[in-house]
């Protein structure tokens, strides 16, 4: 590996001067990289010596760019199932990457460069989104790296911090139904309405995971629920978006004895679902919240001033669920463990049911625990 000089006339009789490092990368093949300054050629030279010694060097040559990686990661996706949701959010992250530093090459990415790519995100978009963005990145260039396009993935140390000042708690009688709340619907919900809600209330499940729930997958004698498939947002029944997804759900007597008199009434379709279409096809989302969902609010006179359902969306459910599992037995709780209570939604890690829903927990010291503490100290 060598920096030298370059010397040559041009047609005009013109002399001419350039610096160019001549190497070999790790595989014994030869690069030549021109410079106008020695200054440039020194510093390039020090950089490859040092890559190729490691191992992660990337010639320039390659001409790789970040919009040809992200053409590459996408179809890799896409061969790997991924559901037709996730694969279009990942199109348009790629959008925003390609619009940026697209047409650069991969051999000439740096993590200086990625960074600057990181603080023109913030610039132009929500932190949230941002580090979408940014991670979706970190997965192109690990594809790259894979297929051998490059040597190193020059965004692993490049982050975001998550911006927890706005970060919203969830409270009860505002995204979360009170237990007053929930025993009204339990009572004003009828008919079709019923065997739905219960479940949706006492197992914490999914809008997605209830609208794929197969009655294989309902043991009424054990009065036990499996998690196996979810439906997505264009009616297709798929894989669970984790691991930790797949789970055993205990149903209590009422929900047991709603679920078999419903077994009886219900669509029938080749799906075998628990709660079809009339046609026994999956349930549109919109029409589950628009038929199912309001309407037992409003039965139930969960409704806001305007007269209007309370809460929106199928996710108040879900949130009533984990905090029934956290609360106090005294209070009408299951007061599981965090871990269990993990278990039972779903979650991918204990980290994420803490954020969601940690401060929900009873504490240790309130009230009479605390007197009994200090007077155990001081006695």
């Amino acid at each position: 590996m060598s920096v030298r000089k370059r010397t040559w006339t041009t047609r005009q009789g013109e002399t001419r001067e350039s610096w160019v490092v001549d190497y070999r990368d790790g595989a014994g093949e030869r690069h030549i990289e021109t410079f106008a300054r020695k200054k440039d050629a020194d510093e390039r030279h020090s950089v490859v010596n040092v890559d190729v010694a490691k191992g992660i060097h990337t010639p320039a040559s390659k001409g790789t760019t970040v919009a040809d990686a992200a053409r590459d990661w996408l179809k890799f996706v896409e061969l790997e199932g991924r559901e037709r949701s996730t694969i279009t959010a990942y199109r348009q992250e790629c959008d925003h990457i390609n619009s940026r530093i697209g047409s650069e090459k991969l051999a000439k990415l740096t993590t200086p460069r990625v960074n600057a790519f990181r603080d023109d995100l913030l610039a132009g978009m929500s932190r949230a989104m941002a580090t979408k963005v940014l991670t979706c990145l970190k997965m192109v260039l690990k594809d790259a790296k894979r297929r051998g396009n490059v040597a190193q993935n020059v965004a692993l140390d490049v982050s975001i911090s998550p911006d927890k000042r706005g970060k919203k708690k969830l409270k009860v009688g505002i995204d979360i139904p009170t237990p007053d709340e929930i025993k009204r619907i339990v009572h004003a919900a009828t008919g079709r309405l019923r065997p739905f809600m219960l479940t949706a209330i006492f197992t914490g499940l999914r809008a997605s995971e209830l609208r794929g729930l197969r009655w294989q997958d309902v043991d009424l004698k054990k009065g036990e629920l499996h998690v196996r498939q979810r439906a997505d947002r264009y009616g297709v029944i798929g894989k669970l978006k984790s691991e930790s997804g797949e789970r055993t759900i205990p149903l209590g007597p009422i929900v047991v004895n709603a679920l078999r008199e419903w077994r009886l009434a219900v669509p029938k379709g080749d799906l075998g679902l628990v709660f079809p279409n009339g046609a026994g096809r999956i349930e549109d989302h919109a029409n589950i919240i628009k038929r199912v969902l309001w309407p037992a609010l409003e039965a139930a006179g969960v409704v806001n001033a305007k007269g209007k359902p309370k809460y929106t969306g199928l996710h108040c459910l879900r949130h009533f669920y984990a905090s029934w599992c956290i609360n106090r037995r005294a209070d009408g709780g299951l007061e599981l463990p965090i871990k269990t209570v993990q278990a039972r939604l779903g979650h991918a890690s204990i980290l994420m049911t803490s954020d969601r829903y940690g401060h929900l927990f009873p504490r240790g010291d309130d009230g009479g625990e605390l007197a009994a503490a200090e007077s155990a100290l001081l006695a």
